[in-house]
């Protein structure tokens, strides 16, 4: 790894690792753009393990198990352009802001990240500029690309959630997120609770705000785009089957959303 003057990391990829941006199907024709922050849980080399047990980083602190057999699926499905980071969110978060506390965390519910202790403003830039940086400019030049085109673009942010947190269990099976366009998860939250056989969050278990995140705020209510979070429950898709079995009914309902909104309003 380079150094700068100071013996700080002024590099953090090493030659043959992984680039952090997971793309599918980027010529797809469906209007919706689906993105997933913590598609992956990569730690680069140079990191090691962060100080943090094996064990801790194959949970929900090292990433939103189950979406990324999810999203992969999905994009298939609809002929959906599909952009996901491959980092674990404990080297950055994707979905923050990155002069957030949370960008770079401390602490992740109740595990501690040693590895993040003390690191040098060298070291935060060099994260945002291989990691964050990279997957939020493909993001961006995704939809310019898409406006110039003009091609319909409905903004859809992919993630997972714990079935517990600090030891309340969570109901929901699915919820829609959103703050100030409410236009498709209202649409959204009505497809799914015909299903009949979901409990639905409307913006739960999180809600969207532009403090505590960056994906929606930035690419989707900044730009005019359409747009809604999903949160699927990590149990319901934790294996291959529950994430087909997930995929193929978001399929089947932003089929008919589809529709709905090409009959209501140009979803451009």
């Amino acid at each position: 790894m380079d150094t700068d003057a100071t013996g700080a990391l002024s590099q953090l990829l090493g030659e043959g690792e992984a680039h952090p941006v997971h793309e599918v199907n980027t010529a797809g024709q469906s209007p919706f753009l689906l993105t997933s922050d913590h598609y992956g849980r990569i730690l680069p080399r140079a990191l090691d393990d962060l100080g943090v047990a094996g064990s801790e980083l194959t949970r929900h602190v090292a990433w939103d198990i189950g979406i990324a057999g999810v999203a992969d699926r999905l994009a298939e499905m609809l002929d959906a352009h599909l952009i996901a980071q491959r980092y674990s969110r404990l080297v950055i978060d994707c979905n923050r802001p990155p002069a957030a506390v949370s960008s770079i965390p401390l602490i992740s519910e109740a595990t501690a990240i040693p590895g993040n202790e003390g690191i040098t403003e060298q070291q935060r830039t060099a994260r945002r500029r291989e990691i964050f940086e990279p997957y939020h400019g493909r993001i961006e030049a995704a939809i310019d690309r898409r406006l110039h085109d003009k091609q319909p673009t409905v903004l859809v942010s992919l993630h997972s959630f714990t079935p517990v947190y600090a030891g309340v269990a969570r109901p929901w099976h699915i919820g829609a997120l959103y703050n100030r366009d409410t236009v498709l998860p209202q649409l959204l939250l009505r497809h799914l609770r015909a299903e009949g056989d979901l409990v639905v969050g409307d913006n739960e278990p999180y809600a969207v705000n532009d403090l505590t995140d960056y994906t929606i705020p930035v690419h989707g209510e900044a730009r005019g785009l359409v747009n809604t979070g999903i949160e699927i429950r990590q149990d319901l898709i934790a294996d291959q089957s529950g994430q087909q079995q997930w995929a193929e009914r978001l399929a089947r309902i932003f089929a008919e959303i589809e529709v709905e909104l090409r009959a209501a309003r140009p979803v451009d």
